[in-house]
């Protein structure tokens, strides 16, 4: 049980870490940039903050389902997976967390698909941010991509969480949105040295997190894979 709960608060984790890299905060930009043209109606802020809470975490959790679910739900891969996870894991890790220190880099094209989105959005009201915290979720960038299937999914597998763990990852990646979302609803300012120190934590903890990948990473390829331990 304690495993588990270490298990939850994982996909927490990495769901902020993802919600906060640059790729996604982009996004997440454009999500406030949205919700804040009600800033004279909090009300209308914080709801918008809640339903794009609720569209991210719908994604992420159907997204979950489906490979999650569909991987068990195979005997020889759900056996393969059950006998050889840990091994995998470890060079999973060791990849994700080179990529959180910036040691593997995949260059990326902008898009305007987040102002073509807005716009969608704008015609259909609250149900319009719905939809859009539901497309900026696939935005996936290198580091988002690797913390979602190179992180949270083989951590769900791991634990056979198909729902949960992908629903308390979703939360986590639109908590940013959501703050700031209650933020404007009480009239709070500065957001611009908000989003300053969002970067700021967010360069740091991604280095934190790296680190940490690499040494599980090469602690489950010492003991699971060579049998050092």
């Amino acid at each position: 049980m304690n495993e588990f709960i270490i298990g939850l608060g994982g996909a927490l984790w990495l769901g902020i870490l993802t919600s906060i890299s640059p790729c996604p905060l982009a996004t997440n930009i454009a999500a406030i940039s949205f919700i804040g043209r009600k800033i004279n109606r909090p009300s209308y802020a914080l709801c918008t903050g809640i339903l794009y809470t609720i569209g991210r975490t719908i994604t992420y959790v159907v997204l979950g389902v489906l490979l999650t679910a569909s991987l068990l739900s195979m005997p020889v891969i759900s056996y393969w997976l059950q006998k050889y996870m840990n091994r995998l894991l470890g060079p999973v890790l060791i990849i994700v967390s080179m990529m959180l220190l910036d040691m593997l880099r995949f260059s990326t094209k902008g898009s305007n698909l987040g102002q073509w989105c807005q716009q969608r959005a704008e015609k259909f009201g609250l149900i319009g941010t719905l939809f859009l915290g539901m497309v900026f979720a696939l935005s996936f960038c290198p580091v988002s991509a690797a913390l979602f299937f190179g992180s949270l999914i083989p951590l769900s597998i791991r634990y056979s969480s198909a729902i949960l763990l992908p629903l308390i990852y979703g939360i986590g990646t639109a908590l940013p949105v959501f703050a700031f979302g209650v933020l404007i609803a009480t009239g709070a300012g500065s957001l611009a040295k908000a989003f300053h120190k969002v970067s700021q934590f967010e360069l740091w903890m991604r280095r934190v997190t790296g680190f940490i990948f690499m040494l599980i990473g090469i602690y489950y390829c010492l003991r699971y894979t060579l049998g050092v331990f």
